[in-house]
């Protein structure tokens, strides 16, 4: 059997509201909110009794997923969101974008700032890590067509938060 796809990356976060306002100012769509819990999500996830609030957030493309993930219960048990971009596992996420200085500066209304600097990687694009509310961080290149932005997850995949498994879909670092 070979692999198919990669569906979705998972973020926990403290504010639902607040990632999707981030998310969707950095162009994804909502494509949908449910709340899990019950039998089926304690046997995938192994952590009991769970009841977790989800939002779905699709790439323009409609190929890549981000799921954010506000625990209700149990509490969430570390916070990596100040964690260095060294710091093991995974971190962040890329995402292109048309327009690096009008990207950042919408973002910067959401409440990013930038890591380090915007720097010319060779002459292919303009990169940047920036970090967004929660803690989130992204980095960003700029190739000649088009602009990167890429997302550094600090509490879960993409931006800052870390994300346990549970259900399917994930954005494209390119």
């Amino acid at each position: 059997m070979a692999l198919k796809r990669m569906d979705n990356v998972g973020i926990v976060v403290e504010d639902l509201g607040g990632a999707i306002d981030f998310f969707s100012e950095l162009g994804l769509e909502l494509e949908g909110r449910a709340t899990i819990e019950g039998e089926w999500a304690r046997r995938v996830t192994g952590l009991g009794d769970q009841r977790v609030e989800i939002a779905m957030m699709r790439t323009p493309d409609g190929h890549s997923r981000l799921e954010l993930s506000r625990f209700l219960a149990p509490p969430v048990v570390a916070d990596h969101r100040n964690a260095p971009v060294n710091a093991l596992g995974y971190l962040r996420v890329m995402f292109a974008v048309d327009d690096i200085d009008e990207t950042l500066e919408r973002l910067r209304t959401r409440g990013s700032q930038l890591v380090g600097e915007v720097v010319q990687y060779k002459d292919a694009y303009r990169l940047c890590y920036i970090r967004g509310p929660e803690g989130f961080s992204s980095d960003s290149p700029k190739n000649s067509t088009e602009r990167h932005c890429q997302t550094d997850s600090k509490q879960s995949p993409h931006f800052p938060y870390r994300a346990p498994c549970s259900r399917a879909a994930a954005p494209s670092c390119t």
